[in-house]
């Protein structure tokens, strides 16, 4: 079968008086059956392709789903008088919201069963609940599509009786008064997908009587809507890339106005939540790393932030959660997370002691405010999973769950490592790694899969997955490069790799390809990388830069067409991110994001072997960038390697719903990996 050639038609993008051929622009148009029809040649000819793998695909998927624990559960915890908890039963692919009132030993009541509510749909997804304060009430918000636009309805628990009343096209954002009647929630701009509007609704009226409270205008920030832990607050949050505003109301009176706790300002982020008389407030200001301050509700402005925990220049403060006797702080040194318990009445802090080099932890949910139980998690590379209870007084921590690998796992069996690259610019960037003990050979003949994302200031953190496995058992080093335009290494991490920094995110990339080649870990022949989103931009930013450098990529819903997405202030995302990339409408940044989008860098050349994914649905990196990249590619490069798109015609930027359907595209992602490596058993 031979490839699709996709037709080629005159477009020309001009701006700042240059011109830009865009033979493939025509396939922005979803509603085209020209489009449709390219898009299911693409998937058919990636099935041709993939036939010989078939077999493996299905033999991966089965292995990977056979060490989930279908009938699984996650740990209950606490609130409002019952234990909430969310569980699977075996088959199902999709979770039971459910509670027990007072004691687990009481009979268990399933508020809402996801697998009805999906039954004979393609794509079903719950984007969030939300239970009245009298626990009388479930708000649900579902979208039936993946582009991410959801409509809520409401359960009568009393009753059982899910009501005929739905509210549409909203961002499945939500929160409710403290009277159980009144419920607000964000809406998005039809066209842009910005959450940009709040409302207020009171059950049992009409629709058109929902009331809004808030809108947000400027195009750079979006807004959404939620309650403090201590329930007595409800903020509306708006916030661009690099600047916060918070407005409040008490939550027994739905029906004030809503008061601004600090105005916005340029490069001010700020983050509160409520406590007693006080907000407790996560900000950057005269803090690069981010402090926390403190102000009194009825006077909450910036002239009255009192300090309570200072900046300090090597250490990120992420998060944190506040209860009676104590102030708990996730933070982030050396590109690794910890937790510091700070008691009120001025004692000593303590931080939790992790053994492994490299590790994630984080704060777990803790809705209560009186108690001396601190629930958090815990996962590396190498250990599965785990939800604890720390005894903030007597330093005792209980093993709640691990994450439960069917078919046996043996930790022993595998060794993590963090190793350090050099930069171009002589940073050090940090390598986290994985591999099977009786499989590696420092030899260089290891096939090596090195992920990252780099944008955002997502930190990329060393993680386990039973999935991943498969890869391991079979010889694969994994491994996930930590480098700049993410926070690893604090805030500072995250501005080297933006805007007109944004290269370093490519370079940093490279140079950790390059030391695990150097290191004998792999070779070129035997390197693959994956990225997916902004980490799909990474993929061909750096196959454009060094293609000689990897075997293959894997490119999930990769943004790919930089220059014109970001020109187009119709798309979804675009305005929201011109902190992130830049706003191409000033040349300075157009000249910078242009030498570096991976559409408008293809060239004639060599390129390594790539699969490319997408969703036709994706309302976040719209499906005409991947297909247009593709095109391109095919057109222009001089290889005969693989050159694969396919596109899920049924889902949206997360892939597939349910949680053993998205194992199918991985299982085709590894297939495709294991195909260069001539590591498919013949049939």
């Amino acid at each position: 079968m031979k490839a699709p050639i996709a037709a080629k038609r005159d477009h020309i993008i001009e701006t700042h008086g240059h011109s830009r051929q865009d033979p493939y622009y025509w396939m922005n148009d979803r509603e085209n059956p020209e489009v449709i029809n390219y898009l299911n040649e693409e998937n058919d000819f990636t099935k041709e392709v993939m036939k010989s793998t078939e077999t493996f695909q299905e033999d991966l998927f089965q292995e990977m789903k056979g060490r989930i624990k279908e009938d699984d559960q996650s740990v209950p915890y606490f609130k409002s008088g019952y234990f909430w908890y969310s569980r699977y039963e075996k088959g199902s692919e999709y979770p039971l919201y459910c509670r027990k009132k007072e004691s687990l030993e009481n009979t268990e009541e399933i508020i809402l069963d996801v697998n009805e509510l999906a039954e004979g749909k393609s794509f079903f997804q719950v984007g969030g609940i939300a239970v009245s304060s009298d626990q009388n009430i479930l708000a649900f918000a579902f979208d039936e599509v993946g582009r991410r636009i959801y409509s809520i309805k409401f359960k009568n628990l009393e009753t059982g009786e899910i009501l005929d009343f739905e509210i549409p096209k909203t961002t499945g954002n939500m929160t409710w008064a403290t009277d159980s009647h009144v419920i607000f929630y964000s809406k998005q701009d039809a066209e842009t997908l910005r959450s940009n509007q709040i409302y207020r609704h009171q059950l049992g009226d009409s629709l058109n009587l929902s009331t809004l409270v808030f809108e947000e205008k400027d195009e750079e920030f979006t807004c959404h809507v939620h309650k403090s832990k201590s329930q007595e607050i409800v903020f509306i949050h708006s916030e661009s890339t690099i600047s916060s505003e918070m407005r409040f109301i008490d939550a027994k009176k739905p029906f004030s106005d809503f008061k601004v706790l600090q105005e916005r300002i340029p490069n001010l982020e700020y983050a509160a939540d409520h406590y007693q008389d006080h907000f407790w407030i996560r900000t950057n200001k005269d803090a690069q790393n981010f402090q926390v301050v403190k102000a009194p509700v009825s006077a909450p402005q910036l002239e009255n932030w009192e300090d309570f925990i200072p900046h300090r220049e090597n250490v990120l403060f992420e998060d944190f959660d506040i209860f009676q006797d104590f102030f708990v702080s996730q933070e982030r040194s050396n590109g690794l997370t910890q937790i510091r318990i700070q008691p009120w009445d001025g004692s000593q802090a303590h931080e939790l002691e992790f053994d492994e080099e490299t590790y994630t932890a984080w704060i777990g949910n803790n809705p209560e405010f009186d108690s001396e139980i601190l629930r958090f998690g815990y996962n590396s590379l190498v250990s599965p999973s785990s939800t604890y209870d720390y005894h903030m007084v007597t330093r005792e921590k209980t093993l709640l769950k691990q994450q439960e690998v069917l078919g046996g796992y043996n930790q022993e069996e595998y060794q993590s490592a963090r190793v350090w690259a050099k930069a171009s610019d002589g940073v050090m960037v940090p390598i986290s790694l994985v591999y099977k003990k009786d499989l590696f050979e420092p030899n260089g003949e290891n096939p090596l899969l090195l992920y990252a994302y780099g944008s955002y200031g997502y930190s990329m953190d060393a993680y386990f997955s039973s999935t991943r496995l498969s890869l391991l058992d079979r010889g694969f080093v994994y491994a996930i490069a930590h480098i700049r335009g993410g926070e690893d290494l604090g805030r500072h991490w995250y501005e080297d790799g933006k805007l007109l920094k944004k290269r370093n995110t490519f370079t940093d990339f490279i140079a950790c390809a390059e030391h695990l080649v150097e290191e004998k870990y792999t070779s070129p022949k035997h390197l693959y990388a994956m990225g997916g989103s902004a980490g799909g931009l990474l993929m061909g930013a750096v196959m454009n830069m060094r293609p000689d450098l990897f075997n293959g990529m894997v490119a999930a819903v990769p943004f790919v067409d930089v220059v014109t997405t970001m020109l187009d202030e119709s798309i979804p995302l675009t305005t929201g991110e011109f902190k992130e990339w830049g706003n191409p409408k000033d040349q300075e940044y157009y000249d910078y994001m242009l030498s570096y989008s991976p559409y408008d860098n293809v060239e004639a050349k060599n390129y390594p072997n790539l699969l490319v994914t997408s969703g036709l649905h994706d309302s976040q990196v719209q499906y005409w960038e991947p297909t247009k990249w593709v095109a391109k590619l095919r057109d222009i490069k001089t290889d005969s390697n693989l050159l694969l798109l396919y596109t899920n015609m049924e889902a949206g930027h997360g892939g597939a719903s349910g949680r053993f359907n998205a194992l199918k595209e991985l299982a085709l992602e590894y297939s495709f990996l294991f195909k260069l490596e001539n590591l498919v058993p013949e049939k």
